[in-house]
C-alpha cells in the first residue's frame, strides 16, 4: 500500500507538477492549496502522511502555525517546508519546530527527491518507536498481573493508582520468582514516564566497582582499562525510569553516593569535573526484608526511607493458588506458540499436582514447570510424568539418610539463592543453631556464615542456653 505524501501549495502549476510526479514514484500524493484545507485533512479526516512537503507563505497563513498545531497533537510526519524567499527568523522556527529541511525554490527535482526520500525514512523510524510503545503500554498494562485471587485483584488496583501518580521512587517486594520485574515495567509503560526509557539493573549481578561505574559512567582514563566516556544507567534513564533489582545486595559505600544523587537530582561520572542534572524515577526492587536489613545496619536507613515513598509488596503464588488456572493456561499458551506444540487438555490428576505443590520459586518455577511439560509433550495432553514436583515438594520434610548430606532438586524449580539458602538452613539445623559448627561444616568462616545469614534473613533456631550459645545471633 502506498504511503501519503501531503503537498500543501497554492501554485497550481506547481502543486500540480508535485502530485503528478510522486504519484509516478509510488506516492499516494494528495495536494491542497490551502492551510484551513490541510487542517481539515489531518485533524477532521485524520489523514496520516508520511511525509507533508509544505509552501511556507500561504493565502491563509504561514505553514509553521499549523506545523505547531500538527506537533503539539503528537503527529510523526515530517515536515519538508519550500519558501520563495528564506528569513532567520523562520528557519530558526522551522527548526525549533522539528522540521526536517528548509529548502528554498526552485529546487531541482533530483535534490528534492533526495530530501523526501530521507524524511520518508525518518518518518517510518518514528512510527516504528511509537508503535512499539504503544504495544509496550499494552503488554504492560496492570492486567498484566494477572489473577482472579483477592491478593491480585489488590494489587492491580495499586498498579493503577500509582501509574497515575508521577511518584519519584517506590520499593517493590516480595519472594523470588513473584513478578517484580513485571510490575517495575507495569508502573513505568502504564505512568506518566511512559515516554522515557526504562533502564533495568541487576544489583547483585556486579560487583560494586563495576556497578558504581555502571551506574554513574566513567571519564576516559578515570581507572584502568577506561579508554572511553560512558554514560551511566542513571544518566541514560534520563526522563524516564530506573530499575534497580536486587537493591538489597548493594555495599554501603555506594549506598551513600546513590542517595546524595537521589536527593540532589545530580551526578558525576567517575573520573568527571563536572555534575550532570538528572531526571530519573526510581524502582527499586529486594526479596529481602529492608526494613530488617536496615535494623541490621546493612542497608542505610536514610536511602530505606529515600526510596520509600510507597512500598508494593507482591503476595507469594501459596497465597494466590486462585490463580493457578489462569496463569497455567497463560502460559501454555505462551509455550505451545514457541514450540509449535498444541497442548489442550490438562488432565485431572495435573491439577491436583500442581495445587498440593509449595511453590518455593513462586510464578517463575511455575513458568519454568509449564515450558518442561509443554515442549516434552507427544500430544494434546499436558504430560504429568515431567512435572518433576515431588522433590521440590518433599524438600523441606525428606529424611536424609545421611546426616551430614543434603539433596537439593536440580529440576529448575530451585534458584540458586534458594539452594544456598536451604544448605544455611540445613547446616544450623544440623548443629542446632550452633553458628562456629555450621561453619566448619560448610568450609566457611564465621563472619562468612553471617553475612550469608543476614542476605537471606535468617534467624537462628531456639534453643537453651549451653555451649556454643554465644554463637548464637541475637
Amino acid at each position: 500500500m502506498p504511503e501519503t505524501l501531503l503537498v500543501i501549495e497554492d501554485e497550481d502549476l506547481l502543486g500540480d507538477e508535485l502530485v503528478r510526479h510522486y504519484r509516478d514514484h509510488g506516492w499516494d500524493a494528495v495536494r491542497t492549496p490551502t492551510l484551513q484545507a490541510a487542517r481539515a485533512l489531518l485533524f477532521d479526516q485524520e489523514l496520516d502522511p508520511l511525509v507533508v512537503l509544505s509552501d511556507m507563505s500561504l493565502p491563509d497563513g504561514n505553514a509553521l502555525d499549523l506545523l505547531e498545531s500538527v506537533r503539539r497533537d503528537a503527529r510523526t510526519a515530517e515536515w519538508i517546508l519550500l519558501t520563495g524567499y528564506g528569513t532567520v527568523p523562520d528557519s530558526v522556527r522551522a527548526l525549533r519546530l522539528g522540521a526536517y529541511d528548509f529548502v528554498e525554490k526552485p529546487c531541482p527535482t533530483e535534490r528534492l527527491d533526495l530530501i523526501v526520500a530521507g524524511a520518508a525514512r525518518s518518518s517510518q523510524a518514528q512510527r516504528r518507536l511509537r508503535d512499539q510503545a504503544v504495544e509496550q503500554n499494552r503488554r504492560y498494562a496492570p492486567e498484566s498481573f494477572v489473577g482472579p485471587s483477592a491478593a491480585s485483584q489488590r494489587v492491580r488496583e495499586l498498579l493503577h493508582k500509582l501509574a497515575a501518580v508521577p511518584i519519584s521512587a517506590l520499593v517493590i517486594g516480595g519472594e523470588t520468582g513473584t513478578g517484580k520485574g513485571l510490575a517495575a515495567r507495569i508502573l513505568h509503560h502504564s505512568g506518566t514516564r511512559a515516554a522515557g526509557p526504562l533502564v533495568e539493573v541487576n544489583c547483585a549481578a556486579l560487583p560494586s566497582d563495576l556497578l558504581e561505574s555502571e551506574l554513574f559512567g566513567h571519564e576516559a582514563g578515570s581507572f584502568t582499562g577506561a579508554k572511553g566516556r560512558h554514560r551511566g544507567l542513571i544518566e541514560q534513564a534520563h526522563g524516564g525510569t530506573l530499575f534497580l533489582d536486587e537493591i538489597g545486595e548493594v555495599s554501603l559505600g555506594l549506598q551513600a553516593k546513590l542517595l546524595r544523587a537521589l536527593e540532589d537530582r545530580r551526578i558525576r561520572r567517575l573520573g568527571g569535573e563536572r555534575e550532570i542534572e538528572v531526571d530519573v524515577q526510581i524502582l527499586a526492587a529486594s526479596n529481602r526484608d529492608l526494613a530488617a536489613a536496615v535494623e541490621q545496619g546493612t542497608f542505610r536507613h536514610d536511602l530505606y526511607h529515600r526510596l520509600c515513598v510507597f512500598r508494593l509488596d507482591l503476595p507469594p503464588l501459596r497465597e494466590r493458588y486462585e490463580d493457578l488456572e489462569r496463569l497455567v493456561t497463560l502460559f501454555v499458551a505462551e509455550y505451545n506458540g514457541k514450540s509449535g506444540k498444541h497442548v489442550r487438555v490438562i488432565p485431572p490428576e495435573v491439577w491436583s499436582a500442581l495445587r498440593g505443590h509449595a511453590w518455593p520459586g513462586n510464578v517463575r518455577e511455575l513458568r519454568n514447570v509449564v515450558e518442561r511439560c509443554v515442549l516434552f509433550a507427544e500430544d494434546d495432553r499436558f504430560p504429568s510424568q515431567w512435572l518433576q514436583l515431588r522433590q521440590a515438594a518433599r524438600r523441606e520434610t525428606a529424611p536424609q539418610a545421611d546426616p551430614d548430606a543434603v539433596r537439593v532438586p536440580l529440576d529448575g524449580s530451585m534458584s540458586l539463592d534458594e539452594v544456598e539458602r536451604f544448605v544455611l538452613e540445613r547446616a544450623l539445623e544440623r548443629f542446632a543453631g550452633n553458628v562456629s559448627a555450621a561453619a566448619r561444616s560448610l568450609g566457611l568462616s564465621r563472619q562468612t556464615l553471617r553475612y550469608r545469614m543476614q542476605k537471606h534473613g535468617l534467624g537462628m533456631p531456639q534453643r537453651p542456653p549451653g555451649p556454643g550459645a554465644a554463637d548464637e545471633l541475637p
